[in-house]
């Protein structure tokens, strides 16, 4: 009966062979998907994965070509990182143009068979590459982390326009693709953090060598004077010892600063106290007669208890800032620096007194060692609905985009190591461990304000690959004082919340 029927309707027939054709076509696109689901995420090395999903994706979609843009959220913009038309690295939009940027921004795909008719369509990409786009299917890439990192793109499919299905594919695909991004991303960020460790190291062993060398050949001096009974020569190596001493002493209370204020999850104070007052029994032992022991473990015990409490108190911005910029007057003059202070005479945080003294003089501090010779710092004070904010903003050398990514990490310089000279505090590029910054975001996080930056490096300089040879007069790039204040440089902000008491 139904071969019959068949006879008499060969349209029937034709319909099964175009349904046979369709699901044939579809169970092949799935095992291709699978495919290449274990093709692409075989692969870490981003240039190579780039290209590889490209090639997978552009046989799969039976399109002319594919594109990925990925999501910049520094810029806030889309870049595009595979096409097989579009260079590299070349082409970015706004994270709201065209139809990349309205799939990423609404997180819905979309068919467009007519682009050049649709008002979001940005053709500025086709002009640029010479490509001509028929039609595009655009979809969001969604991460494990349910947030949107980028678009994945079809475009001029061969033979017709996209459909639904094709949508529904390129969906099952896009699972992979992202993984297959996030883990290369992984990858070249511990690639990247490894670099970092390796550059804190070498900083650190410098930072390190330095003073320890002066003082190793200080004690030698000390020794060979001694018995030659140079008793006047000696005075200025113990200074020269000293300072060395007072550096290292510094190093380590910035360490235990970070230490004793850095909120670890899970993580106990108490073994910390007892191993420091064991070492300290430890010591007096040896030092003092047995009737003085207790004395001096509760007067130890008292100094420990000093230190490390938090005692908030409503503080006058200005009289802090004040005294602080006194403090470094001298150096300040020595090298001809204009220190400039704008002070909102209403500006009062309710913290911890030490603490703000510490992340005025270390964000102070940054800014002085950063400056040239005859160069200006500005500090500023005010006060508005949120609180009060407290900035530090220097016309020096700036700090490259590499190393803001890394600057609240410690132990890490804005600078290259080899560019340090060891000098006294407060010269230009003094050097410095590079804790500071970590030891004021660890205060943050505690104490509840916030610190940024922002920074850029000094233009001719960056372009010309020189270093900046420390004062205004001696760089050929500049005419005038302030022309090189026109530049680079960095300003770091401190911001404390309104007191709502």
């Amino acid at each position: 009966m139904k071969e019959s029927e068949a006879h008499r309707d060969p349209s029937r027939g034709h319909c099964r062979r175009a349904d046979d054709r369709a699901l044939h076509d579809l169970i092949e696109r799935h095992r291709m998907i699978c495919a290449l689901g274990q093709i692409i995420t075989s692969e870490i090395n981003l240039d190579l994965l780039f290209d590889l999903i490209v090639k997978q994706m552009t046989g799969l979609m039976h399109a002319e070509t594919c594109s990925v843009f990925l999501h910049d959220p520094v810029s806030d913009e889309l870049w595009s990182m595979v096409s097989n038309d579009l260079q590299k690295n070349r082409i970015r939009i706004s994270a709201r143009c065209g139809i990349a940027g309205w799939v990423f921004e609404h997180r819905t795909p979309q068919i467009i068979n007519a682009p050049y008719e649709d008002p979001r369509f940005f053709s500025g990409v086709d002009k640029k590459t010479g490509f001509r786009t028929r039609n595009i299917l655009c979809i969001p890439l969604i991460s494990r982390r349910k947030t949107c990192i980028g678009t994945l793109q079809a475009l001029n499919k061969k033979g017709g326009p996209f459909t639904e299905q094709d949508q529904e594919v390129l969906e099952s695909a896009s699972h992979y693709v992202t993984i297959a991004l996030e883990n290369a991303k992984l990858y070249e960020d511990l690639k990247a953090l490894d670099r970092v460790k390796k550059k804190v190291i070498h900083h650190l062993s410098h930072e390190l060598k330095t003073p320890l060398a002066i003082l190793k050949g200080s004690f030698r001096l000390i020794r060979k004077r001694l018995a030659a009974d140079e008793f006047i020569k000696i005075e200025k190596t113990l200074n020269r010892s000293s300072r060395n001493m007072e550096r290292l002493t510094e190093l380590q209370q910035k360490i235990d600063d970070i230490l004793t204020h850095m909120k670890v999850a899970g993580e106990a104070q108490e073994p910390q106290w007892v191993d420091t007052l064991m070492d300290f029994i430890e010591e007096i032992e040896e030092e003092y007669p047995h009737v003085e022991l207790i004395e001096n473990l509760k007067a130890r015990i008292k100094a420990f208890g000093s230190f490390s409490g938090i005692r908030k108190e409503m503080l006058d911005v200005g009289v802090i800032i004040d005294d602080i910029c006194e403090s470094v007057r001298p150096m300040v003059d020595k090298r001809d620096l204009c220190l400039m202070q704008q002070l909102d005479p209403g500006a009062r945080v309710f913290t911890d007194k030490a603490v703000l003294k510490k992340v005025c003089t270390g964000l102070l501090k940054n800014a002085i060692e950063n400056t040239p010779d005859e160069g200006c710092i500005e500090i500023t004070a005010k006060t508005n609905h949120d609180g009060v904010c407290i900035e530090f903003c220097d016309h020096g050398v700036g700090i490259t985009e590499d190393n803001q990514k890394m600057i609240f990490s410690g132990f890490f310089p804005t600078q290259a190591t080899e560019a340090y000279a060891s000098k006294k505090p407060y010269a230009f590029n003094a050097g410095g461990a590079g804790v500071d910054l970590l030891r004021i975001r660890t205060f943050a996080d505690e104490l509840d304000f916030k610190i940024d930056f922002q920074s850029q490096c000094c233009p001719p300089l960056e372009k010309a690959g020189r270093t900046c040879p420390g004062k205004i007069s001696a760089c050929p790039f500049v005419s005038e004082r302030s022309e090189c204040l026109d530049q680079g440089g960095s300003t770091f902000w401190v911001s404390f919340p309104a007191d709502d008491r």
